[in-house]
């Protein structure tokens, strides 16, 4: 008789199999963050119904600037929480991993452009920079 007792060859190889993938997901969990520098924007909108178009706007003209490491745009999501916030139309978050990049893509004409378009159209806006130096 073995260690395993009267386990069958294709019980073995199952339970094996699930370790090894087992083992291999704890392994590869990731460690890094999605950016080094975290840009967070909300939005309050004059015009409810502007909010498709600001969306379509950001994913047109930002997320493909050069330096972007990460990247989204929304809309509010009310999942009845109500210590949550939701005072706000769009939410749009954009990650880079320098300090050079992150300068780049203020400066870019995509960002400059739609800034210059959409500040008419916000009645305000909130701007939070988050630098996560985690290794």
């Amino acid at each position: 008789m073995t260690i395993l007792g009267d386990m069958g060859n294709s019980r073995i190889h199952l339970l094996c199999t699930g370790l090894l993938a087992l083992a291999f997901l704890i392994g590869c969990s990731p460690s890094r963050r999605t950016a080094r520098i975290n840009h967070v924007v909300f939005f309050k909108l004059k015009a409810a119904q502007d909010v498709d178009a600001l969306i379509q706007d950001c994913d047109r003209d930002l997320s493909s600037i050069p330096g972007v490491a990460s990247y989204f745009c929304g809309q509010h999501g009310d999942f009845g929480r109500p210590m949550v916030d939701s005072d706000y139309d769009v939410g749009f978050y954009v990650g880079f991993d320098s300090d050079e990049a992150y300068e780049a893509y203020l400066e870019h004409p995509n960002h400059v452009d739609l800034v210059t378009k959409w500040k008419p159209r916000w009645s305000w806006i909130r701007i939070y920079d988050v630098l996560d130096d985690t290794p």
